[in-house]
């Protein structure tokens, strides 16, 4: 099995060494950053924290120089999909491509490139702490399906779960992953930028009443989406932010690793995900529409704004 990890960063990083400690498995990644990469040829995948790997992965910052794959995963941030997926399209010629990013819309940007797509959702999470060098801050299960405008066949999803799951990533194939998916982006949704906005951990989040509060009422708009759209979520968003904020209290969302280092964010694909279905079905979705605004405001505040003065 040749697997090409498109994003090589902490989710990306965290697929790739775990399917490269697989002896059937040739993983090659592809990533923009060259001190990363040319840190993963020369040292290998290093995986720390709840994991400990040193994986062999073929690393490249150019497309070109990748066999073709049986497999891709894609992990970039969602606002770099199109952009990453149009570069590599070639190695997945005759391949199926599953994204494993955050937020709606992946699949239907990657579907312009590649002839079978795979929809999936993934929980764990961790961060780039060296170039070579991924921390896995948290665990958890990762759930792939078809999508349905250019599915990829049930045999290949199910070799791609399996293959994960002998890596170490517990992966199960669904007939319809929708509700993995969803429940995952109403997880995001209604923490993730509200970590980026007050710079509070996961679990300080949901020790302040108000903000609990709030994160109650964004769940509860993204149900309302999911259900018009006529998806079963596979568990209660709700329940799983109190679940997190138990095993992963000081947890930094990717969103929030994003704000403290001002680069762009994922709100459009996460938040506004929400609200463009929520017209779309006629669901009010006031609360994620004043997020969105507010992580806005605040991405433009980095580029647009003198450094304050001292007094």
């Amino acid at each position: 099995m040749r697997v090409c990890i498109v994003g090589c960063g902490a989710v990306g990083g965290l697929f790739a060494a775990h399917l490269a400690t697989l002896e059937e498995a040739e993983v090659w990644a592809y990533d923009v950053g060259a001190e990363h990469v040319a840190a993963i040829n020369r040292d290998g995948l290093r995986v720390t924290g709840r994991a400990e790997i040193l994986a062999p992965v073929n690393a490249r910052t150019d497309a070109g120089q990748i066999p073709p794959c049986e497999f891709g995963i894609v992990a970039t941030k969602a606002m770099f999909t199109a952009e990453a997926i149009a570069a590599t399209a070639g190695i997945f010629a005759d391949g199926a491509v599953c994204s494993v990013q955050n937020g709606v819309g992946n699949e239907e940007l990657i579907a312009e490139f590649v002839p079978r797509v795979i929809r999936g959702t993934t929980f764990p999470a961790g961060r780039v702490v060296a170039p070579g060098v991924v921390q896995m801050d948290t665990g958890g299960d990762t759930w792939i399906g078809p999508f349905e405008e250019r599915p990829a066949g049930s045999g290949e999803i199910e070799a791609l779960a399996q293959a994960l799951t002998r890596g170490g990533m517990a992966t199960g194939a669904l007939a319809d992953a929708r509700g993995a998916q969803w429940t995952k982006v109403i997880f995001n949704a209604a923490s993730n930028p509200l970590g980026a906005l007050t710079g509070l951990t996961h679990g300080r989040l949901c020790e302040l009443p108000a903000t609990r509060e709030l994160i109650s009422g964004l769940v509860r708009e993204g149900v309302a989406v999911a259900t018009a759209l006529g998806i079963t979520l596979d568990s209660d968003p709700d329940a799983l932010i109190d679940h997190a904020a138990e095993v992963a209290y000081d947890h930094r969302s990717s969103m929030l690793q994003d704000a403290l280092a001002h680069r762009r964010t994922e709100i459009d694909a996460i938040n506004g995900g929400i609200v463009r279905f929520g017209a779309q079905t006629g669901v009010p979705t006031p609360l994620n529409e004043a997020i969105v605004a507010l992580v806005a405001a605040m991405e433009h505040a980095w580029t647009s704004q003198p450094p304050a003065e001292a007094e």
